[in-house]
């Protein structure tokens, strides 16, 4: 590309042009351009940078020379990455201000309204059941919990999980088939070392967990997403597993549709592939009645992955995998010898938890919750901004409120300069998603974070961010 590309403030959401030289490696000039950006604060600490592919498609260049760029500056600490929050410009990197900096319009340096999905208020734990259930854990505790842990997880909790799960999700197991984790995302970790790749997975979805598996040497390949779910259909034979999401697709909304998990089942059962359920959020229901977990059709070719971190708190690092039988063995010797990751006091506290129903009790009072927020979300768009469409609010802890196409971008940096962080669905694409295939411009907000005084506010923030109906 012949003379200069101009990356101008529509881009990186701040009063800043970036001038990329048209010659010489294009990596290096960007990362360059973008170091000198930091250097005399133009960037300041803070601010996000856009995904990969805008900004490489802006630019004229690979995606791949973007992506390479940004991964050496997060190196060197120019940068931060981070799960669900993109990639910014690193808080240590402090901007040398020039004498004769052009004075431009200040904004927030950190969010004042948090509408990012993926956590409950911190402040709705539930204390003093946790602590009830704590005292009477410990009281009854057998001296063994105090020893070296067992890397299948304590057989009280594992028990407790096989009553709930059959009980709330229609999952099939016994506790020696369920081995506890850490989190979804250490249990993929597990599951990455043990089946190995490629993978499949829906082209919208949390670029942290296939960054995940990529560092574990499994690569992914995008399906489609639909009104149906993933389109199981585009499955092959060379895919040794699918990370799918059934319960409430993430970030579009609405389960997998009955007849794409009976394919989704056939497809393993013929090919010998594996359908890993990441059962995130299949609690939380609003307008409809309960979707079983897909493990339940057949549980020799299906992993379910779940957490209480969007239930209760991601504070806790208690996760589990409902394994087929062949598969427990080999994920608890990658796991370790002995118990590395989950307290044994919280895995008994959370065991009593459930047993004593204090979990279910919990689990209703943040359904009516995130429904009251939900609706709240709902009204405050009905009225202020009825052009735009909310989708995916069936269930889930966030909504999709979708935007004209173009615009999604200068929608993030609006929402931003109003103090407002909120994600656009661009964040959770599969990079390798073929452009006609069901890309769309939307924002993804999570309802459920902000404290309730706050709530109101952020709701305010987020309609004087979304463009004018026309």
């Amino acid at each position: 590309m012949a003379g200069s590309w101009v990356n101008s403030a529509e881009i990186l959401g701040s009063d800043l042009p970036l001038e990329l030289p048209g010659t010489g490696n294009r990596r290096a000039v960007l990362m360059s351009a973008l170091r000198e950006a930091v250097r005399s604060g133009r960037l300041i600490p803070g601010t996000r940078l856009p995904p990969y592919r805008s900004l490489a498609a802006d630019l004229g260049i690979a995606r791949n020379t973007v992506a390479d760029a940004y991964a050496e500056l997060v190196a060197e600490g120019w940068l931060a990455a981070r799960q669900g929050s993109g990639t910014r410009v690193a808080e240590r990197a402090a901007p040398v201000t020039p004498a004769h900096r052009p004075r431009t319009p200040e904004r927030p340096s950190r969010p004042v309204h948090d509408l990012v999905q993926g956590q409950p208020d911190p402040a709705a734990f539930p204390r003093t059941a946790w602590l009830a259930s704590a005292r009477r854990a410990l009281s009854t505790a057998p001296n063994d919990a105090f020893g070296p842990g067992d890397p299948h997880g304590r057989p009280e909790l594992r028990r407790a999980l096989a009553g709930y799960l059959a009980r709330v999700r229609g999952v099939r197991t016994s506790p020696e088939r369920i081995v506890l984790c850490s989190g979804a995302a250490h249990g993929l970790r597990l599951l990455a070392e043990v089946v190995g790749g490629p993978w499949a997975a829906e082209a919208y979805g949390l670029p942290f967990h296939r960054g995940l598996l990529a560092s574990h040497g499994v690569g992914t390949r995008p399906v489609g997403v639909d009104r149906d779910g993933a389109r199981v259909g585009e499955l092959t034979r060379r895919d040794r597993a699918v990370l799918l999401t059934p319960a409430h697709q993430f970030p579009t909304g609405g389960p997998l549709r009955p007849a794409r998990r009976a394919a989704v089942v056939d497809w393993a059962r013929s090919t010998g592939g594996l359908v890993v359920e990441d059962d995130y959020d299949g609690e939380f229901r609003y307008d409809r009645q309960p979707v079983g977990a897909v493990q339940g059709l057949d549980p020799e070719h299906v992993v379910l992955l779940g957490s209480v971190s969007k239930s209760l708190s991601p504070a806790l690092r208690i996760g589990w995998m409902v394994l087929p039988e062949r598969l427990v063995a080999p994920v608890v010797a990658v796991k370790g010898e002995r118990e590395q990751f989950s307290s044994a006091t919280e895995q008994l506290t959370l065991a009593d938890f459930v047993d004593s129903g204090a979990y279910d009790r919990h689990v209703r009072r943040m359904r009516q919750r995130h429904r009251r927020r939900r609706d709240q979300l709902v009204a405050a768009l009905e009225q202020r901004a009825p052009h735009v469409r909310v989708t995916g609010i069936a269930a889930g802890l966030h909504a999709v409120v979708e935007l004209p196409p173009g615009t999604e971008r200068s929608v993030v940096r609006a929402a931003a300069w109003q103090g407002l962080a909120v994600e656009g669905l661009d964040d959770y694409r599969h990079p390798g998603a073929e452009q006609a295939d069901g890309e769309r411009d939307g924002l993804v907000v999570g309802y459920a974070t902000p404290a309730e005084h706050a709530y109101p506010e952020a709701l305010e923030a987020l309609c004087r961010a979304l463009p004018p109906p026309g």
